[in-house]
């Protein structure tokens, strides 16, 4: 299928799991799309050329090709590096990589790197960077101090004057999938875990900071094991305690988040998650819908180049 034309642009979001590609027209609208399971971590780099060569033989007349996420990183074609924080869309710009892959020349979007303030200590991100600065084109953030885009490594990110300025990297998504699947608690957790009260005990458990999360987690086996927690509640009293701990984090961090409503920015099963343990330590939230963040993103890289 080509729409193409020498005016549109191309984006592409090309992660650890999956690749989406993005025919945009000038007026920021998005034409085509091309999708599939391709993401860093399955491909060689023979398989790499494959998907750039599918983007080019799909879509040959289009113009500038941008590519923003795990590409760009050392599993990537090649890592495009970090721009410092605080950073924002412009500086983003500045940064860009050249590279070509097989028949496909592009712009790698670099990641963001910081230094957080609260505790001195580095955070990195990459493709996220784009969907921020196409959610704060689209004006979907309003006046929030913080943001949280929760997944597998949830971000919550501190914005100032329209800049990234430091942010928190939580790897919650990802601890529960891996106990779920091996270990000694894979033998009593099922599911990906819900909201109801097992979930919510979780979170009101890693709040009190009456222990640590290497003792919290041993004690869901514990309770399992004893009769107090029902082996269908244990997923999401554990999903419970280790976003209870990630918000407890993010508040040591950013206090700030008390005085807001976060916005969420994410799948909306997920966000429902956060938003019910944040309201659990009294916090407002709500979602945002991010479907077009990514290609407002690379609209708004591409004009920088003007």
């Amino acid at each position: 299928m080509n729409h193409a034309h020498a005016d549109s642009i191309v984006g592409i979001n090309w992660g650890s799991s999956n690749f989406r590609a993005y025919l945009i027209a000038t007026d920021g609208q998005v034409i085509d799309t091309l999708e599939s399971a391709s993401g860093i971590t399955t491909l060689s780099r023979e398989g790499m050329v494959d998907v750039a060569n599918r983007v080019r033989a799909r879509w040959p007349q289009a113009g500038a090709v941008y590519a923003a996420g795990m590409i760009g990183s050392n599993i990537g074609w090649i890592d495009a590096g970090y721009v410092d924080c605080p950073a924002g869309l412009r500086t983003v710009g500045a940064g860009l990589v050249p590279v070509r892959i097989g028949e496909l020349s592009l712009y790698i979007v670099p990641g963001l790197a910081c230094v957080r303030e609260a505790d001195g200590t580095p955070d990195i991100m990459r493709g996220e960077e784009t969907e921020l600065f196409g959610l704060l084109a689209g004006d979907r953030l309003g006046d929030s101090p913080v943001i949280a885009l929760p997944g597998t490594h949830t971000k919550w990110v501190r914005l100032r004057d329209g800049r990234v300025h430091d942010f928190m990297t939580a790897m919650s998504g990802e601890i529960h999938d891996r106990l779920s699947a091996a270990g000694l608690l894979a033998s009593i957790v099922e599911g990906p875990g819900h909201d109801g009260p097992a979930f919510r005990d979780g979170v009101g458990a890693a709040a009190a900071h009456a222990l640590g999360l290497g003792a919290l987690l041993f004690g869901v086996r514990a309770r399992v094991i004893r009769g107090l927690l029902p082996r269908a509640d244990a997923s999401a009293y554990l999903r419970g305690l280790l976003i209870g701990a990630e918000i407890a984090d993010a508040l040591a961090l950013f206090p700030e988040l008390r005085a807001t409503t976060v916005p969420l920015v994410g799948s909306a099963p997920v966000c429902m998650l956060y938003q019910a343990a944040l309201a659990v330590q009294g916090i407002a939230s709500r979602p945002v819908a991010s479907a077009d963040a990514v290609v407002r993103g690379f609209t708004g890289i591409h004009a920088l180049r003007g």
